[in-house]
């Protein structure tokens, strides 16, 4: 008495190797969605910086502009006054 037929000796290596690919293939699955993380999250962190550099220039700009015209104001008082004294 045989105790697996030709058919169903191939059919069953056929699903265990199946099984074994599938395994294979979802831990493959889970290390790349990890590394995506991680690229992500190095992009996200580079666009901060750029992010928070480009603010910083424009608030240093800003804070010169004020500076600039205070004075300017501060020295055209300063010549009105002197004027009015004289």
């Amino acid at each position: 008495m045989k105790l697996f037929s030709p058919i169903t000796f191939t059919a069953l290596v056929l699903a265990v190797a199946g099984v074994a690919l599938a395994q294979t293939s979802a831990k493959q699955d889970i290390k790349d969605a990890g590394h995506e993380t991680k690229e992500a999250a190095k992009d996200t962190g580079h666009a901060v910086v750029k992010g928070t550099k480009q603010t910083g220039h424009a608030i240093k700009r800003g804070s010169k502009k004020v500076v600039n015209k205070t004075a300017s104001g501060t020295e055209k008082g300063a010549e009105k006054i002197k004027e009015k004294t004289q």
